[in-house]
């Protein structure tokens, strides 16, 4: 889909933190709706869409148990 979004999950990625589960967000947004940067009149639900992404996004993060790799991520609740 998305080539520029990358794996989070450790090992893949070891250290993840606010900034990288919000960048993935942000491009799946952009790619989902088409926008690299919306109209006023939309910003509010880009702005939301990205904000629930990212949400999702770390609650995920969180709930993944990967065999023989130690959670190290900070990821936003």
């Amino acid at each position: 889909m998305c080539r520029s979004i990358k794996t989070l999950r450790p090992p893949m990625t070891p250290e993840v933190g606010e900034e990288d589960v919000h960048a993935a967000a942000l491009q799946y947004v952009r790619k989902i709706s088409g926008f690299r940067a919306p109209a006023a009149h939309n910003r509010a639900a880009f702005d939301e869409a990205v904000e629930a992404v990212a949400a999702a996004t770390a609650r995920l993060l969180d709930s993944l148990e990967v065999r023989g790799a130690t959670s190290s991520h900070a990821a936003v609740p």
